[in-house]
């Protein structure tokens, strides 16, 4: 499976290939969403599937967790998800300006230890990355069960002016949404919080 079809899925690694990123699905589709850090693939290929209309760019290095998105690629026969297996940050800086309808970070490495906690996906600068690729109106999804970092990328997005946070009540983001679905992650309850759930809208 990842010798035969991730060649054909994998998006290419060129600036000048990505300019009109919706092009390069075999399906016909009028969103372009960003999942970054896919883990097992379960939320990939459920979200592809309720919706045939957005070409879902996934992003992941674990080649377990690759392997099993495309075995679900392939019993699904999903036509709108392409892959990027190295750093989201490269993938992201290749995009080009104002291309996102919706990015999906669920439960990333939180890198618990305090001298690691710099290596954590959600930084200024990648916010800052992030709001030149998103469309104004843009939505984004942050999850963690870890509180520190519950607290810490809080802090940064509303730190950073490109985004709005939407929650108006404690349930917005204690909730899982519903148009959420649970991976195996979750089931394990390795963090030390219940997961939280936040939505953000780029400016």
């Amino acid at each position: 499976m990842v010798d035969n079809l991730l060649p054909r899925l994998r998006l290419p690694g060129e600036a000048s290939a990505l300019q009109t990123p919706l092009n390069l699905f075999d399906a016909e589709v009028s969103q372009l969403w960003l999942e970054i850090g896919f883990g097992g693939g379960e939320h990939v290929s459920s979200q592809a599937r309720a919706n045939p209309d957005a070409g879902i760019m996934a992003s992941e290095v674990f080649i377990e967790g690759i392997a099993k998105c495309l075995s679900d690629i392939d019993e699904m026969e999903l036509r709108n998800v392409r892959l990027w297996d190295e750093d989201a940050r490269d993938l992201v800086d290749l995009l080009p300006d104002a291309c996102l309808d919706r990015v999906f970070i669920l439960f990333p490495d939180p890198w618990p230890k305090k001298r690691h906690q710099k290596r954590r996906i959600i930084q200024p600068d990648f916010l800052k990355s992030l709001t030149r690729v998103m469309k104004p109106g843009a939505r984004l999804r942050f999850a963690t069960d870890v509180r520190s970092y519950a607290d810490e990328a809080l802090t940064i997005f509303l730190a950073e002016d490109g985004f709005s946070w939407l929650a108006e009540t404690a349930d917005d983001w204690r909730k899982p949404p519903a148009d959420h679905f649970r991976t195996r992650y979750e089931t394990k309850n390795l963090g030390d919080i219940a997961p939280v759930f936040y939505e953000f809208e780029r400016k």
